[in-house]
């Protein structure tokens, strides 16, 4: 059931002109195709995906995650500072347990006194 399909010949004469034609016309518009292609080329390397445009926008999140970076590892070496000194100096555990933890020596009164009230805004 399958049906033989019909072979078309086309005459050399026209192939030949066709072939002809084309190169006739890539030659009168060889000027414009490159310059087409070129203006393509440039658009794309601007506003494509790796472009120019989008490698700043890269170049601009890498300094902002370099400047996060610097913040964290400044809080870093304060912190360990910070365990540092407690675990090796006693005035600061001292410090800590009087102010956070509202401890004192023995014989020793605390006096808190209550926070001073913020102003209410009148109108």
């Amino acid at each position: 059931m399958k049906k033989k399909l019909k072979q078309i010949r086309i005459p050399k004469r026209i192939r030949e002109s066709s072939a002809d034609d084309f190169a006739a016309y890539l030659r009168r518009n060889a000027r414009k195709i490159l310059g087409i292609a070129f203006l393509m080329l440039l658009i794309h390397d601007i506003f494509g995906p790796h472009g120019v445009i989008a490698m700043r926008r890269t170049q601009m999140e890498i300094e902002q995650i370099r400047q996060q970076i610097g913040k964290i590892n400044a809080e870093n070496k304060s912190l360990a500072e910070q365990v540092n000194s407690l675990k090796t100096d006693p005035k600061a555990i001292e410090r800590i347990a009087r102010e956070e933890m509202g401890l004192a020596r023995p014989g020793e009164l605390i006096f808190k006194l209550p926070d001073t009230p913020k102003p209410t805004p009148t109108k």
